[in-house]
């Protein structure tokens, strides 16, 4: 079986380093890749993942027997239909369905009319309106750039002040593109979060085991927005127990709905949550693995990932054909420091091999190439450090004492990724905060 994996993302790496690991996987080609996935055995080719024609060429070229989209920029270009067009099989949804997460107004629709349970908003396409808006209800808002922003296109505001400069940086400054060309305005939801996603195959829905990702830049969930810089499984605050009756109000509804629009969602869709005192409620959707979630999950999950991504294609789902190991499994992301403002490239990266030789450790790149034969960084962020242990406190010690291995100049990482978790589980749950996807 031959798989093309699209991104060069650390979640790519990791869907490489799985698929690797199945029986039926002779090759995998990457697209562009980075330079982890090379290290698996991969074979990096360099086609940007917006170039859907040079990606189906590729395919065709490579007799390709299935592609696995990872970003969500090909998969609402259309990546999906334009493979099955061609007689390929893709693991993700169509491009109506990867609106989910490409149109926060056509999510929100798609929710309401679901009765998935979610905040309040309203949604403009003029700045005059929204501004208007804000006069009228105030703040505390939660402000979202309504397309595409690579998780940094939402701001919490305090204030009307900071509403208002949210509103002119969005559809003004154009500070995201088309992606301001609407903006979603929110009510602030106070609890935890929590990531939750489910393998579907178009009327199927099989959960994945819950994860916390931590979105700010910095220690205590403070600074801004970033694309994650860690992240854990299980998490405390969503146990496996729960696990069915969140499939039931957050993504079977949805699968419902578009399967009645005529396009049912094959793939991965994935809830972020805010768990509130009333309940449940979901921030957004995604409709691909979250990164850095996507390591830590895919170092729990036991099976054959490349057969569970094919049942889920031909509309097969059989649950019992993977499960997840009862071990915790955590992810630290080392970035470049001044991420995600402006950050150097080309930082020498050493000490990978010594981090790995530590039991449960396996480092994922996210941002990284070989120049001249040595490692070097390309993006903000730079590697996921994730370690598997017995429990949450055993995982996290085991991923920062792997990271003290790895050495970077001008590196960066929280310290504090997983210690949520941990105060839940020894009862001191720390006071609920606000929406900051």
């Amino acid at each position: 079986m031959r798989i093309l994996v699209i991104g060069s993302g650390g979640r790519e790496h990791a869907l490489v380093w799985k698929l690797r690991q199945s029986p039926r996987v002779s090759d995998i080609f990457v697209a562009p890749g980075n330079g982890g996935t090379c290290g698996e055995g991969a074979t990096n080719v360099p086609v940007a993942v917006d170039d859907l024609d040079a990606l189906v060429a590729l395919a065709r070229r490579e007799k390709i027997d299935l592609v696995v989209p990872g970003p969500e920029l090909p998969l609402t270009l259309g990546i999906v239909d334009r493979m099955r067009e061609a007689g390929i099989a893709c693991f993700g949804p169509d491009a109506y369905g990867a609106r989910l997460e490409g149109s926060k107004a056509f999510a929100k629709e798609i929710m309401r009319r679901a009765g998935v349970p979610t905040a309040r908003c309203a949604v403009f396409s003029d700045a005059a309106m929204a501004r208007q808006y804000v006069a009228e209800v105030g703040a505390p808002l939660v402000i979202k750039a309504d397309g595409l922003a690579a998780g940094k296109g939402v701001v919490v505001a305090e204030s009307s002040r900071e509403a208002l400069q949210a509103i002119s940086e969005i559809m003004d400054d154009r500070a995201f593109g088309a992606a301001g060309d609407r903006v979603v305005l929110e009510e602030r939801l106070v609890g935890e979060e929590a990531s939750f996603l489910c393998f579907c195959d178009g009327e199927r829905a099989v959960p994945l085991p819950s994860a916390q990702d931590h979105k700010a830049a910095w220690d205590g969930d403070k600074g801004p927005n970033t694309g994650g810089m860690g992240a854990y499984s299980p998490a405390p605050v969503l146990s496996d127990e729960q696990l069915e009756r969140m499939a039931d109000l957050t993504i079977r509804p949805v699968l419902r709905e578009l399967a009645g629009d005529g396009h049912p969602f094959v793939g991965v869709l994935y809830a972020g949550l805010m768990l509130t005192a009333d309940g449940p409620r979901v921030l957004e959707y995604n409709v691909r693995f979250g990164d850095p979630e996507c390591q830590p999950l895919l170092a729990r999950l036991e099976g054959d990932l490349a057969q569970v991504m094919l049942d889920c294609v031909n509309g097969g789902l059989n649950p019992a054909s993977f499960g997840h190991s009862a071990r915790t499994a955590l992810g630290v992301v080392l970035t470049a420091r001044g991420y995600p403002r402006e950050y150097p490239k080309g930082l020498t990266i050493t000490g990978i091999e010594a981090a790995e030789a530590l039991p449960g450790v396996k480092v994922f790149h996210s941002g990284t190439t070989i120049r001249e034969q040595t490692l070097v960084s390309s993006g903000g962020r730079v590697l996921c450090v994730t370690a598997l242990g017995d429990d949450l406190p055993a995982a996290q010690k085991a991923a920062y004492a792997a990271l003290e291995k790895i050495s970077m100049p001008d590196g960066f990482y929280r310290t504090d990724i997983g210690d949520k978790g941990i105060r839940r589980l020894t009862g001191r749950p720390e006071t609920p905060g606000a929406a900051g996807k």
